[in-house]
């Protein structure tokens, strides 16, 4: 157990991280990037790589977390070893700050974009919603999932000195 304990730490930790540079990514040079073409291009661009993320390697990553995070979670707890508020608190982190955000906030922004036609003024209208929350929302998922991944590593380290 204790081993199955760390390896569901140590993965979980790496997808935090991953999943958290993949949404910094979006908040530092895609939606920045964006803002700098007229409202039709940026739109039809977002509308394209909303639809190209859905790929099995990045929904594995995006679940795949998620399910560590909770085994990591249920293991430290169930077995009282390494460091049992930390990983729970980094589950919480990534399932409530970046996993249920992106399902509940994002998607449906995503969603709404994907249904508009990038030349119409409703088009126009929808992205400048769409911007500001889908911004503001990954702003903190990324901070969820960064911070989830650093309390991983820290309970980590904890659990390895006993």
């Amino acid at each position: 157990m204790d081993r199955m304990l760390a390896v569901a730490t140590a993965v979980a930790a790496v997808g935090c991280g991953l999943v958290a540079g993949v949404l910094l990514a979006f908040s530092i040079s895609v939606l920045p990037g964006l803002a700098t073409l007229p409202v039709p291009d940026a739109i039809s661009a977002m509308q394209r790589f909303n639809a190209a993320i859905l790929n099995p390697v990045f929904l594995g990553l995006f679940f795949g977390t998620a399910v560590s995070c909770t085994l990591a979670a249920v293991l430290a707890v169930s077995t009282g070893r390494g460091s049992p508020v930390l990983v729970v608190s980094s589950a919480v982190l990534y399932v409530l700050g970046c996993f249920a955000i992106t399902t509940v906030l994002n998607v449906p922004l995503n969603d709404a974009l994907a249904g508009v036609d990038p030349g119409s003024a409703a088009g126009a209208q929808v992205w400048q919603n769409f911007t500001d929350k889908w911004t503001r929302w990954n702003n903190v998922r990324t901070v969820a999932a960064t911070a989830a991944c650093a309390v991983l590593i820290l309970g980590q380290g904890r659990s390895a000195l006993g």
